[in-house]
């Protein structure tokens, strides 16, 4: 038994099985990146994803990744934009991120803690730990590497966003470290407790 099916500019006579089949591709409509019409319609934005994001009191948005095999990546968003930019690696390194990373907002400047170390995500100390300030130009970041450290643990504002510390307490030492937007990143302190 033959049925008739009906494409764009004419009709073709095919077997019923046959045409039970290409009603159904036809159904499912054209694929894209194959052959065949492009659908015009504009693909909507796939939003970004962090793992951590800070939005600024100007509405600019600062996302921050980990990035297997190459470090931590930054991109913003302009208040009133919804196009985030290119990724931009802040702190290149090829060892395993930690679980977590820490992002504050100060005003316009966003402080970073990030960590990487052989099997840190299962609660070893991490071998590399960065603290990064990013400051007007979200592309711009001043960072400070510490190698066998088990990693700051907070950063805080002490005379509002133009200086930053970055601290970590354990029972013997006090160590900070500070950040100011003149001068960028200070030497590491240690303070016996």
């Amino acid at each position: 038994m033959l049925s008739e099916v009906r494409m764009r500019g004419g009709r073709l006579l095919v077997p019923a099985g046959v045409a039970m089949a290409l009603s159904a591709v036809v159904a499912c409509g054209p694929s894209r990146g194959g052959g065949g019409e492009s659908d015009s319609r504009p693909a909507s934005p796939t939003p970004a994803r962090f793992d951590e994001e800070v939005v600024l009191a100007d509405g600019r948005r600062v996302g921050l990744s980990y990035a297997a095999g190459r470090g931590l990546l930054e991109q913003h968003r302009d208040a009133g934009t919804g196009t985030w930019s290119e990724p931009h690696l802040v702190h290149a390194t090829s060892s395993d991120p930690c679980r977590s990373m820490t992002v504050e907002a100060f005003d316009g400047t966003v402080a970073v803690i990030a960590d990487w170390g052989h099997y840190c995500a299962d609660g070893e100390p991490p071998t590399e730990s960065v603290a990064a300030v990013g400051t007007a130009d979200p592309a711009r970041w001043d960072t400070r590497l510490s190698r066998n450290f088990d990693g700051w643990e907070k950063v805080t504002a002490v005379d509002g966003s133009r200086r930053l510390r970055f601290t970590r307490v354990s029972t013997e030492w006090l160590t900070r470290l500070e950040w100011s937007r003149t001068d960028g990143f200070a030497q590491v302190d240690e303070i016996p407790r």
